[in-house]
């Protein structure tokens, strides 16, 4: 009757190697499409974020105009400026490169 219970623990054993053994190679075997797919969804992620650009190719031309009226008043030993209107207007146009042509030259 020892005999036989030393033979069950032992067989128990050697089934729990034998079945981490198959899930460490399972996992082994998939492992190539838990990559890609984390890969994927971080290429995904970049894509919603936009086309990254390249400051050293970025040109812009703009021409900005302010105008200010301002009022001016002097006492014996102060100035008083108040500033009775504001305005700025700003036009032109930019250029915006992306990576790929300073990377590619495409």
């Amino acid at each position: 009757m020892f005999r036989l219970l030393k033979r069950n623990k032992g067989q128990s054993t050697l089934e729990y190697a034998i079945l981490i053994v198959v899930v460490i190679m399972a996992l082994i075997a998939i492992q190539a499409y838990l990559k890609r797919g984390i890969q994927g969804r971080m290429r995904d992620s970049a894509d919603q974020i936009g086309d990254q650009f390249s400051p050293g190719y970025t040109t812009s031309n703009f021409i900005t105009k302010s105008y200010t009226k301002t009022n001016e008043t002097q006492d014996a030993w102060e100035t008083k400026t108040t500033y009775d209107a504001f305005s700025q207007n700003r036009w032109g146009h930019e250029n915006v490169a992306n990576a790929e042509q300073e990377y590619w030259g495409k």
